[in-house]
């Protein structure tokens, strides 16, 4: 772990062990505390590929990669706890993440004195709104603005202001290849991956959006996904059409795709970690919901409810994060979405 600098007047540690898109989505959070309490000094605690999210950050901010197979079980946290208050000595622990590990960490915090706040994340109105029957459809308070009542619960003020990491217009084009957009060029992000099955809009009707925008004159199509199997997958997708790039292929950061992806115009994607780091951009995103729903509060920062591609169908939501099997067996809530439907939702913003 990094070493401090010199001791601030207060330390607050603030933790989220979770994947990248959930990571992303405090980010605001996170920016505005620094932000509006530049006399504090903010430890954010995760792992260390979602670490990287954080683009130019504050000066007040240090942003720790904890491998956590390092630190198993309840006598991994109790070591990582004692580490932490070694190094940082905090006066608060804000816990946007509430699971078994965070809670412990909170819990060996507050015997040694560090007072604690912790997020609601509203899992009892969860459990209404993707029961099988009876649902509770209402929109959730989203958890952007949940990360902001942990801080505020905390006794820091907080105003939600940020503007994105890349306020004043795309970020530097990162060097790739890749030449700058032309005058009057329109690029297109895809992302046509998610962890889960309730999340994945099936692959051919992907594959139809790829070829209905491949032969637009002045389009670029960019493929964005992670890992080697998505790769193989994006390069059949994008086949040998030079305006469609397959953006793994260029090995490129995960900060220099965040660069590459301000300079699109929209992005389609999934309820997926590519939506939430095109929000944190700017980028205006077209999402697809099957299983999931905007309603449980992880529509991506700034975007419009009007940009979710979705079904009305009596079973959704059935999940929360996609990760349940689907009760009809056949995830027509995904299967059943147009390519049409889709690449018309793209076309309204140009």
């Amino acid at each position: 772990m990094a070493q401090p600098e010199s001791k601030p007047a207060r330390t607050v540690l603030a933790v989220r062990f979770s994947a990248l898109g959930d990571v992303a989505m405090t980010v605001p959070a996170i920016y505005d505390a620094c932000a509006q309490h530049p006399d504090v000094r903010f430890v954010f605690v995760t792992r260390p590929h979602p670490a990287t999210v954080f683009i130019n950050p504050p000066a007040n901010l240090v942003v720790e990669g904890v491998d956590l197979d390092k630190y198993h079980g309840i006598a991994g946290m109790w070591r990582l706890a004692a580490e932490l208050r070694e190094r940082y000595a905090p006066e608060l622990l804000v816990d946007l993440h509430d699971v078994i590990r965070t809670r412990l960490l909170r819990l060996f915090l507050h015997l040694h004195g560090v007072a604690t706040r912790h997020i609601d994340k509203g899992r009892r109105e969860k459990r209404a709104l993707t029961r099988a029957g009876s649902k509770r459809l209402v929109a959730m308070k989203p958890a952007v603005e949940r990360y902001y009542d942990v801080f505020r619960a905390g006794g820091l003020g907080l105003t939600p202001r940020f503007e994105g990491l890349a306020p004043g217009g795309p970020l530097p084009l990162p060097q790739c290849g890749l030449r700058p957009r032309a005058e009057g060029e329109r690029w297109v992000a895809l992302a046509p991956f998610a962890a889960h099955p309730g999340k994945c809009w099936p692959l051919e009707q992907m594959e139809k959006v790829v070829d209905a925008l491949a032969v637009r004159s002045g389009h670029r199509v960019l493929l964005f996904g992670g890992g080697e199997k998505e790769q193989q997958k994006l390069k059949l997708l994008a086949g040998a059409r030079s305006n469609v790039t397959v953006v793994p292929s260029l090995g490129l950061t995960l900060a220099s795709e965040i660069a590459l992806m301000s300079h699109c115009d929209v992005m389609v994607s999934m309820d997926s970690a590519n939506m939430h780091l095109a929000s944190l951009v700017g980028v205006r995103v077209v999402s697809v919901w099957g299983a999931t729903h905007p309603y449980a509060g992880f529509m991506g920062a700034g975007q419009s409810d009007a940009d979710a591609v979705q079904l009305a169908m009596a079973c959704r939501p059935c999940s929360v994060y996609g990760n349940r099997p689907c009760r009809r067996g056949d995830y027509a809530c995904l299967k059943s979405i147009t390519p049409q439907l889709v690449l018309e939702r793209v076309d309204a913003g140009s």
